[in-house]
């Protein structure tokens, strides 16, 4: 019976998930950026439940790539991995201990990063078109030019986000690692209930501040959108992505925004997604003020270029190293 109570809580939390992430990109753009900047903006579930239907109907392409079914198949795995973090994070789960670790949730999230490289360095298509740059008419030919496709330029911003861009997140999910003493999610949470929540701390306090840092970066948002840049219309290696395979890159983003935040209040609050628990609506609650803040910030700064967005990763990856070493203190 336990098992069975088990999978329900597992399968229902999933769906809670599911149901409440699908508004979170729309909360982010019409409620908060939209008013700020004094625009009507979009209806609240264009972004995150009416995008996705209106692409689950669109005729799939097939796009110009060396290998199209695993470049189709890169936006399913990124939602799977995305997933796959959700539930390690549930304590039903906590039984398979090796699987249930910070080391497990920073392999996801690479994953999911390391994605968008791909993305880029097999889409040979712009717009669905195959069209090499420079052009190869009658007196357009550049002697000794390489050729290039735009997404090959994305992959390069995506490695530098994997390289760099990425360390204030993963720094601020070894806070609490710290401060537990343990890298088993089920010790960091047991702790903070016999010693109270993390964030409460000065350590906790600045490895939040790092890990919201983190939790724009990640997930592409300015000022730190290295990957969205003019010359491939804002959309980085997502450009080509069409019908249902765009669809899964919209479920995703709103998904992604929830399991960061279910992530966070695990870690620094003692509290994992549980559908069998009143605490799911403080998950729930972070949920939506993470996207809120972000639009906040989003709408007020500007686009950073790497000499910007370099120091910055870089200072915020000081606060956090600073917030472990205050955890021995």
């Amino acid at each position: 019976m336990t098992a069975i109570n088990s999978l329900i809580a597992v399968i229902g939390t999933l769906i809670v998930a599911l149901l409440v992430s699908v508004w979170l990109p729309g909360i982010e753009r019409k409620f908060v950026q939209a008013r700020i900047q004094q625009r009507v903006g979009p209806p609240i579930s264009s972004a995150g439940i009416m995008a996705p239907i209106k692409f689950f109907f669109k005729e799939t392409i097939k796009p110009h790539s060396p290998m199209p079914k695993l470049y189709n198949a890169l936006p399913i795995i990124s939602f799977l991995s995305v997933v796959s973090i959700l539930l390690i994070i549930m304590p039903q789960l906590y039984v398979f201990a090796a699987l249930t670790s910070i080391i497990a949730v920073v392999g996801l999230l690479k994953i999911e990063e390391v994605i968008y490289m791909f993305m880029g360095s097999l889409s040979k298509s712009v717009m669905s078109l195959k069209m090499p740059f420079p052009d190869v008419v009658k007196g357009a030919k550049h002697p000794d030019t390489q050729r290039s496709f735009l997404e090959e330029l994305s992959s390069l911003r995506a490695f530098r986000l994997i390289a760099f861009g990425s360390f204030p997140l993963y720094i601020a999910l070894f806070v609490p690692v710290a401060m537990s003493k343990s890298i088993y999610l089920s010790g960091i949470v047991s702790y903070q209930h016999i010693h109270g929540p993390v964030l409460f701390t000065l350590a906790g306090i600045l490895g939040a501040i790092v890990f919201f840092i983190g939790y724009m970066i990640l997930l592409n948002e300015y000022p730190f959108a290295i990957l969205k840049t003019k010359a491939d219309v804002i959309e980085g290696p997502l450009m080509e992505y069409a019908a249902k395979y765009r669809a899964y890159v919209y479920v995703t983003r709103g998904f992604l925004m929830f399991v960061l935040a279910s992530l966070f209040t695990t870690l620094f609050l003692g509290i994992p997604p549980n559908l069998f628990s009143w605490n799911i609506l403080v998950t729930i609650a972070v949920a939506l003020i993470f996207p809120i803040l972000m639009a906040v910030m989003s709408a007020f700064s500007p686009i950073f270029t790497y000499k910007q967005f370099y120091p910055t990763v870089a200072g915020v990856s000081i606060i956090g190293i600073l917030a472990i070493i205050f955890t021995f203190l």
